[in-house]
């Protein structure tokens, strides 16, 4: 069951990350990012549906506002 769910977070998020028409921001790469890493984390400590969507929704904020630090330094 984790390695249904892993593979289909990991498959979503490389499908939305491809999906963009130019090249990906740091805040959009560390979105897709830290949602599957958060994913796998809570799935891995929480177990069940919870901890994962859990995980996974912390985990892309966390990304999220990494990567868009990332891309202010950069100046884009």
């Amino acid at each position: 069951m984790n390695t249904k769910l892993f593979t289909a977070t990991a498959v979503a998020a490389l499908l939305s990350l491809t999906a963009c028409a130019s090249n990906p921001t740091g805040a959009q790469i560390g979105t897709a990012t830290g949602a599957v890493i958060g994913g796998v984390a809570g799935s891995a400590l929480g177990g069940g549906t919870l901890g994962t969507v859990g995980g996974a929704a912390i985990g892309g904020v966390i990304g999220h506002e990494l990567g868009e630090n990332s891309d202010q330094k950069k100046g884009r």
